[in-house]
């Protein structure tokens, strides 16, 4: 079978995309191409992982860039001619989309080519791409069980976030490499991989000067904030300055605490590795989505939250206080450990091949 798949923009889009072609690859006679931006993280990212690649020259719309909004319709119906040129050449089964805005013209010229078309949503709230394309698509699926408001396709089906299964599957690296101690508590503290500066700058006067006799931090900066950081930034011993970890979810299984933003990636891989959390929303994405999914998290009494607005040094050390107390301790891991794991990938697969085997029967009887 032939499968395009289209996201792009963010880690959060593209990584769930990357863990559903995991899974199409284990059946070695499928073909795969992945459609995305040309000036995005993923026009350098895929290719490099030698996976076929399309690139569309395409923009967001601007709120205020009326010019630019211009020129990108004219950039969206070249993108869609190009998708209709790719369908036809390639001859995709099906195509599934992770969100993005380059999504947008790969599903119009396959919806024109009555090409099966499926999406995932990694959200609780849902971005505006999938909100217009969820009307067309043969089904949605969504990462929460309550992640269905907006969305406008009959067929929604819940299946958790492809990266679950990913992280849930890696394997737990030993904190000791990094010349942490097998005694201590293990404090992650990441934005993201690009990080954040304005969070960084909130927590500066925290990791100056916090310390506990029972616990070590590693600050994962981002890697535009390392360099900066690094130079200038005094801390206690027990804490680490990186700019970056791969595979953080396999360090995150030797963690006893993650503070995160709550981008839809990081939410499944902390109900994956089971690690408790204190999430610090982005209040700068759309529909300010990442509250929505961080509440989600809180009201599962598995998360603590604190609001960008309401970070500082002491509202940290009392959520980071509350969380290493006993009894929330206690009551944080059993739900954590109540939390079933998830094979989404295989899941958002065997919905497909459903879809096309019905696709193929109905063929076959209107011949």
């Amino acid at each position: 079978m032939k499968f395009i798949l289209t996201a792009g923009g963010t880690g959060g889009h593209i990584y769930p995309a990357l863990s559903v072609l995991e899974e199409i690859k284990k059946d070695k006679k499928n073909q795969y191409l992945y459609i995305g931006t040309k000036n995005r993280m993923e026009n350098d990212l895929i290719p490099g992982m030698g996976i076929p690649y399309e690139g569309l020259e395409i923009y967001g719309l601007s709120k205020t860039d009326m010019i630019r909004n211009i020129k990108n319709i004219k950039c969206i119906k070249s993108s869609y001619k190009k998708c209709l040129k790719i369908m036809d050449e390639f001859k995709p089964d099906a195509v599934i989309a992770f969100g993005g805005y380059v999504t947008l013209p790969v599903c119009l010229a396959a919806k024109k080519r009555n090409i099966k078309v499926f999406l995932h949503e990694q959200n609780m709230l849902p971005g505006k791409t999938n909100i217009f394309l969820s009307r067309k698509v043969d089904a949605v699926f969504v990462s929460f069980k309550d992640g269905k408001r907006r969305l406008k396709c009959k067929n929604i089906i819940y299946t958790g976030n492809p990266v679950s299964q990913r992280a849930a599957e890696c394997k737990k690296y030993n904190k000791t490499d990094l010349g942490f101690s097998k005694d201590k508590k293990l404090i992650i503290i990441v934005m993201g991989s690009l990080g954040s500066t304005s969070v960084n700058e909130k927590l500066l006067d925290f990791l100056r000067t916090y310390e506990r006799e029972d616990a070590e931090i590693l600050f994962i900066t981002g890697k535009k904030s390392y360099a900066e950081l690094n130079n200038n930034l005094i801390v206690p011993k027990s804490t680490k300055i990186v700019p970056f970890f791969d595979n953080l979810p396999s360090l995150m299984k030797s963690a006893d605490l993650i503070i995160s933003r709550a981008g839809a990636s990081t939410i499944a891989e902390i109900m994956a590795t089971k690690t408790p959390s204190i999430l610090i929303p982005s209040p700068y994405v759309a529909n300010n989505h990442q509250y929505y999914n961080a509440l989600d998290l809180v009201n599962k009494k598995i998360s603590l939250m604190i609001e960008e607005k309401d970070l500082n040094k002491e509202s940290l050390i009392e959520a980071i206080d509350e969380m290493f107390s006993d009894e929330v301790t206690k009551e944080v891991k059993e739900n954590l450990r109540e939390i079933k794991d998830i094979n989404s990938s295989t899941i958002i697969m065997d919905e497909i091949k459903k879809i096309l085997k019905g696709k193929d029967e109905k063929k076959k009887e209107e011949a």
